[in-house]
C-alpha cells in the first residue's frame, strides 16, 4: 500500500515551475493561479492534473481554489507561490512599497487564511528584503504568525541544487504543524557534486544560424550529460528552440566577442552610443558571451544581449527560449505558449524546477519525521494508559 500523495495549489503559478519542482518530489498540484493567460495556457497544457484559474489574484477567493481543488479547508498540505518580484527586484530601479505588484504578498496570506493548508512556501527576489527597511519581511512574518504559522527564511543558491545559472531567492517555509521546517542541504559546489555547466546543460541542442526559425526540431544527438538525460525524458523533438533575428549591427558586434568575454572587445566604432562613455568597469555582462563551463547569469524575462550575458558560447546570436529553460532546469516536454517575448518571460519568471524540487523533498521529510514522531507518542501514552 503506498502512501497517499501530499496535495499542493500554485499561486501566482506563471508556466509552473515551483509546481514541476512539487511535482517531481511526488506532490498532486491540485490547482494554479495567475493573471497571465499565456503563463495560465502553459500550465495548463503540462500539468493536465490540476485546475488553472486565471485572472487578477484580488478576484480570486478561497472558496474558488477549494471548489478547484475537490478539498475542504484544512485538507490542502501546502500552499506555495511566488508574489510577482518586479516590484522588489534590483532590476526595477522604481521598485518600492508604492509599487502595486509589492503588495500582493497579502493577497498570498488572504488566500491562506481562507484554505488553512497544513505548510506554506514563499519564493521571492533578494531584493524583497531591503525594501522599506525591511518592512515587507516583517510584514510577511507577522502575517504568517497571525494566522497561527511559524515561519523561517533563508536565501538559497540554485547553482548549488543542480541549475546551471547563479541565481538567489529568498524561500520563506512555514507551518502549524508541530515539524521542524527545514531546508535543503546544498548537492553541488565545493566538497559535493560538480556544478552544472551551461555546456552541461545545452551542448546536446541542434545548432541554429541567426534568424533561424525550426521548432519543433528533432534532437540532432544522444544526451552528453546526465543532465541533458533529464531533462530529455521520454521526449524526441523540441518545442521553443528558435533564434531571434537580430540586427545587422549586432551581428558584427558578436563576431568581436570571444569566449568569456563582453562589450569591451567590441570596437569603439561599433559600440551601442549610449555605451561609449561607459567606464570599462561598468555594465560588466553586457554582450557578455559566457564560457561553456560557466554557471549562465540570472535568467531574466528576457535574453537580450545589450542587458547580460546572454550570448551563446559558440555561436553568434542569444540565448533561445529553449535553452533558456534548460538553464532555468525545465523538462524539454514543457512547451511554452504565446509569443516568443511571452516564452521568455514566463522562463524567466519561474522557480527552477530543481530547486523547487529540493525544497519540496526537505519539507516531506520534515512532515514524514513529525509524523512519524507523533504515532510514536500516541503509541507510548495508549501503552501507559494500558498500563494503568
Amino acid at each position: 500500500m503506498t502512501a497517499e500523495k501530499l496535495t499542493a495549489i500554485d499561486l501566482f503559478c506563471g508556466a509552473g515551475g515551483l509546481s514541476e519542482g512539487f511535482r517531481q518530489a511526488g506532490f498532486h498540484v491540485l490547482a494554479g493561479q495567475d493573471y497571465d493567460e499565456k503563463a495560465g495556457a502553459t500550465f495548463a497544457a503540462t500539468h493536465p492534473e490540476a485546475t488553472f484559474i486565471g485572472g487578477p489574484i484580488q478576484n480570486v477567493t478561497p472558496e474558488m481554489l477549494l471548489q478547484a481543488a475537490g478539498k475542504q479547508r484544512g485538507e490542502i498540505d501546502v500552499i506555495v507561490g511566488g508574489p510577482p518580484c518586479q516590484g522588489y527586484s534590483v532590476y526595477n530601479h522604481q521598485r518600492g512599497e508604492g509599487d502595486p505588484r509589492a503588495s500582493l504578498f497579502r493577497e498570498y496570506l488572504r488566500i491562506v487564511e481562507g484554505i488553512q493548508p497544513r505548510w506554506l512556501v514563499m519564493e521571492n527576489v533578494t531584493g524583497i528584503t531591503s525594501i522599506a527597511g525591511g518592512n515587507i519581511v516583517r510584514e510577511i512574518f507577522s502575517g504568517m504568525k497571525r494566522l497561527g504559522y511559524r515561519v523561517e527564511m533563508k536565501v538559497l543558491k540554485a547553482e548549488e541544487y543542480g541549475v546551471p545559472q547563479e541565481r538567489r531567492r529568498v524561500f520563506f517555509i512555514a507551518t502549524r504543524t508541530d515539524a521542524e521546517i527545514r531546508f535543503p542541504e546544498p548537492t553541488h559546489g565545493e566538497g559535493r557534486l560538480p556544478l552544472v555547466t551551461i555546456w552541461d546543460a545545452i551542448s546536446d541542442l541542434p545548432p541554429l544560424e541567426n534568424g533561424a526559425k525550426h521548432s519543433p526540431v528533432r534532437y540532432g544527438d544522444d544526451p552528453q550529460t546526465s543532465f541533458q538525460a533529464l531533462l530529455r525524458g521520454d521526449c524526441t523533438s523540441l518545442h521553443n528552440h528558435s533564434a531571434g533575428r537580430l540586427s545587422p549591427i549586432n551581428e558584427q558586434r558578436m563576431r568581436h566577442i570571444p569566449s568569456g568575454g563582453s562589450w569591451r572587445d567590441i570596437p569603439i566604432d561599433l559600440l551601442p552610443a549610449g555605451m561609449l562613455k561607459a567606464k570599462r568597469s561598468d555594465h560588466t555582462k553586457r554582450y557578455g558571451r559566457p564560457r561553456k563551463a560557466d554557471q549562465a547569469c540570472t535568467i531574466l524575462t528576457k535574453c537580450d544581449v545589450h542587458w547580460g550575458a546572454y550570448i551563446h558560447p559558440v555561436q553568434d546570436r542569444a540565448f533561445t527560449v529553449r535553452e533558456a529553460a534548460r538553464l532555468q532546469s525545465f523538462p524539454d516536454f514543457f512547451e511554452f505558449r504565446g509569443s516568443r517575448t511571452e516564452q521568455y518571460v514566463q522562463v524567466g519568471n519561474a522557480v527552477p524546477p530543481l530547486l523547487g524540487r529540493r525544497v519540496a523533498e526537505a519539507l516531506i521529510l520534515a512532515d514524514t519525521l513529525n509524523r512519524i514522531q507523533s504515532k510514536a507518542i500516541a503509541y507510548e501514552r495508549e501503552e501507559l494508559a494500558i498500563a494503568v
